[in-house]
């Protein structure tokens, strides 16, 4: 037991932000923060940048998407409401009703435009469209998912930079074929944090220890397939959460699935074993009557923040495929209005009471490096509050033994552990205690 694995989990994650706030003042030109999932990354972010106005230092802060955007300004402006703040767009964006909630905030076109702003937001697309204009920090968040070319467009813009993100989330990804650039320093497919490392191995790296979002039956599972040299806890022990299904069920598969879920934290509702196309029908009406039955169910979450009804909007389904989430969408049909429904991409962020996941190598004949990546489960794993239920045919661990991990290993590229074959296998290991056979 470390330290801080001794400290209460409040006490622990504030001695991290300390850290990291100290270390902001002590002449380093970039310091990094590894966050898993649910660690209070956008709480970091804002206390870092009330930090940074405070000391009279101009700040940009650079998202990877308008929704990223437009969520910090929300959570700054709310939380400050009395600092300045600019969000810098292209002419066509239209400001969200959240932004326009805030009085404080001012949309313009041109960085000239916000000049007497302390802090400017926009995505790292717009901050690279800059001919000039310079500020003296930058906030960089989702870190891990920003290309490292891209950081390379925009360096000349700031002197000093705090990066944020979760490692082991979805990596950068391209529609063209990248192997020219492997091996390099420089290789524009790297995150720019593992770039920024590469030439700056002294940077300052603290980990937040905590998550918040996931309940303790979530914590150590999602730590060991996918942090396994770093780790982390969950803010909440054992009974702190308790999912409640307050309509009997009627002991279908669907109901004993749900009610798994609602006991354990997990569960699996397994197909049977069969090669399928990508839009498999039955795992689709699966996937898609599982949420509905919960809502049906009338869920209520019961944790620390109190005890709410678990609505269309708190429940979220995970796919791998765009096809898969419009075919899901289908299946939902009017009693599955306002569920979300999105690929891993899409969700990588965002946080529900429970979540429905159809698995990435569910009815495939081979284990592809794109259905394999360990950040395209580690999404879809980690976005609940309460619960998580896995729609899979079976036959994915045979699928896994039979298609082992072939990544080639190329000088100067950093090995990532784990890889996604070593973190399905965990995964997998983990819901085989939770399994409900379809009937």
């Amino acid at each position: 037991m470390t330290a801080a694995d001794a400290l209460a989990p409040g006490d622990a994650a504030e001695a991290v932000v300390a850290a990291v706030l100290a270390d902001l003042g002590r002449g380093h030109r970039g310091v990094i923060v590894d966050s898993p999932p649910g660690a209070g990354k956008s709480t970091l972010v804002v206390r870092a940048t009330a930090h940074l106005a405070a000391a009279g230092d101009r700040l940009m802060i650079v998202a990877q998407t308008n929704e990223q955007v437009d969520d910090l300004i929300e959570r700054i402006a709310a939380k400050h409401p009395h600092l300045g703040v600019g969000r810098l767009s292209a002419a066509t964006y239209a400001p969200s009703a959240r932004v326009l909630a805030h009085p404080q905030v001012r949309v313009a076109q041109k960085a000239d435009d916000l000049a007497e702003q302390p802090v400017v937001i926009a995505t790292a697309a717009k901050w690279a469209t800059l001919t000039d204009g310079s500020w003296t920090w930058a906030i960089v968040d989702e870190a891990y998912q920003m290309r490292s070319d891209m950081l390379l467009r925009i360096a000349g813009r700031f002197d000093k930079a705090l990066f944020v993100g979760d490692p082991g989330q979805l990596d950068p990804f391209s529609t063209v074929e990248v192997e020219r650039w492997a091996g390099l320093t420089w290789d524009p497919m790297r995150s720019a944090v593992s770039v920024l490392l590469a030439h700056n191995p002294d940077l300052p790296v603290h980990r937040l220890p905590v998550s918040w979002r996931l309940p303790a039956s979530a914590a150590p599972v999602v730590a060991r397939a996918f942090y396994p040299f770093t780790g982390f806890r969950s803010g909440t022990g054992p009974g702190d959460r308790r999912l409640e299904l307050r309509a009997g069920g009627m002991g279908t598969a669907h109901d004993r699935a749900l009610e798994e879920a609602a006991a354990s934290g997990w569960a699996l509702y397994e197909l049977p074993a069969r090669h399928t196309l990508r839009t498999d029908a039955e795992a689709v009406r699966a996937t898609a009557a599982l949420a509905v039955r919960l809502l049906q169910r009338g869920p209520v979450a019961h944790s620390e923040q109190g005890s709410a009804e678990v609505g269309a909007d708190r429940i979220a389904i995970g796919a791998a495929h765009r096809d898969q989430v419009a075919a899901i969408r289908a299946a939902l049909g009017e009693e599955g209005a306002g569920i979300t429904v999105d690929t891993a991409n899409r969700l990588q962020g965002r946080e529900y009471d429970v979540t429905v996941v159809l698995h990435p190598l569910s009815g495939r004949r081979d284990a592809t490096a794109f259905h394999l990546e360990a950040g395209r489960l580690c999404v879809l794993t980690s976005r609940h509050r309460h619960a998580c239920v896995v729609v899979a045919r079976a036959g994915i661990p045979e699928l896994l033994d039979a298609h082992p991990s072939t990544e080639p290993v190329r000088l100067g590229v950093p090995v990532k552990f784990p890889d996604g074959w070593e973190a399905n296998q965990a995964v997998l290991a983990h819901l085989a205690e939770h399994r409900v056979a379809a009937g």
